[in-house]
């Protein structure tokens, strides 16, 4: 498989699989054929995740094609991620705990051998070894096998899902603190209380079209205890009126400042900031940060093409801007906890549109969000 990394390559992607695949998504979309065989599913995350497309760009281009009705269960699947942001930005702490959890537990599994042959694709679990494999060599992982591979982590290997989750996290290109977190949340029964995922061998070897034998799984595991219950965050979402004059910051989310809301809106400078390893909590691989990387060097290019002055800069000299300026929502995560952490506080925060309009109805379940999607849609497109 293969990611380029380019706004035209994105788009590119989005439009061949809205012409040529989208028809059988629905029927076809939890089958996991192997990574040489991704017709099934639009691999349009990565691009996504780090805002290089949109939302609402994928969704307005897939009902040009097809009806609401034709395109419901795709247009679900890619506002999972705008759900779960909101949910995580109501219940910050949620990814705070989990960082404090994930320090003490990489002490406690440094050495353990069973944690150590899980990473490294030695267990006695055929298809896990695989998707070890591919998630090192593709950076990417189907939707199911995700579930599957955080299952048996959890209930077979019996492996603490915070060190699943950031081994996600370092290889994944969607690598994304809300989905990701809370997707592993989810599976373990911890984030709807007493709901876990458990994946079976049949299951398995039904949407592999039977690629793996040597299927030997805890199918039968209560879901992990977590009582902790989160309140809701008041947030304020409210965008400023924003004035020519000032800096805008630019983080890995954001990487497509000519398709997004502000793009009409005239700032002194653009900076793309740049977060490698020495501010993360949880340390991307070097193709993941290569990645990021390009995606910020191909923003710069179309910044530059349409006269606009910009540069990158590293996360760390966002200190030494000794000016007032703006910073489109990086949301919870590795960048804000940064922002956090240093004190920072000559900026003020500029929201998405369609963040401002969606996390109103992310303070329950999907289930709940589900049901306002045709409203969301209606607003926007």
């Amino acid at each position: 498989m293969i990611f380029e990394t380019s706004r035209a390559k994105a788009v590119e992607k989005l439009n061949y699989f809205v012409e040529n695949n989208l028809s059988e998504y629905s029927k076809l979309r939890n089958f996991d054929f192997g990574p040489d065989n991704r017709s099934n599913t639009s691999c349009l995350s990565p691009y996504i995740t780090h805002g290089v497309i949109n939302e609402l760009e994928v969704i307005d281009k897939s009902l040009k094609k097809f009806s609401f009705a034709k395109n419901e269960k795709f247009i679900q699947e890619v506002l999972w991620r705008v759900y779960w942001k909101g949910w995580l930005e109501l219940r910050p702490n949620v990814w705070s705990d989990y960082l404090i959890e994930l320090y003490n537990l990489r002490k406690e599994y440094r050495s353990d051998q069973k944690y150590l042959n899980a990473i490294e694709g030695k267990t006695n679990i055929e298809c896990f070894n695989q998707w070890i494999n591919e998630l090192k060599e593709n950076n990417y992982l189907h939707n199911h096998s995700r579930m599957w591979f955080a299952s048996i982590w959890i209930f077979t290997l019996e492996l603490p899902w915070q060190l699943g989750a950031e081994f996600f996290m370092k290889h994944l290109y969607d690598g994304d603190v809300a989905s990701n977190t809370l997707g592993w949340r989810w599976v373990a029964g911890i984030q709807t209380q007493g709901k876990h995922y458990l994946a079976s061998e049949w299951n398995i070897k039904k949407f592999t079209d039977n690629r793996f034998k040597n299927i030997n799984l805890t199918e039968n595991a209560p879901p992990i205890i977590d009582e902790r219950d989160y309140e809701i965050k008041k947030i304020n979402l409210s965008n400023t009126q924003i004035k020519d004059e000032k800096i805008l910051l630019l983080f890995e989310n954001s990487l497509s400042f000519e398709n997004s809301d502000f793009r009409n809106q005239k700032f002194k400078k653009i900076y793309l900031i740049s977060n490698n390893n020495k501010n993360r909590e949880i340390k991307l691989s070097e193709k993941v940060i290569s990645f990021k990387d390009n995606l910020l060097n191909d923003q710069i290019q179309s910044l530059r093409k349409n006269v606009i002055d910009c540069e990158i800069l590293a996360l760390d000299e966002i200190k030494n801007i000794d000016e007032n300026f703006y910073c489109l929502y990086p949301n919870v995560g590795e960048n804000l906890s940064y922002l956090n952490l240093k004190g920072i506080k000559n900026f003020e925060f500029l929201y998405r549109k369609i963040d401002q309009y969606s996390w109103l109805y992310c303070n329950k379940g999907f289930f709940n969000f589900k049901k306002c999607i045709p409203k969301i849609i209606k607003y926007f497109i």
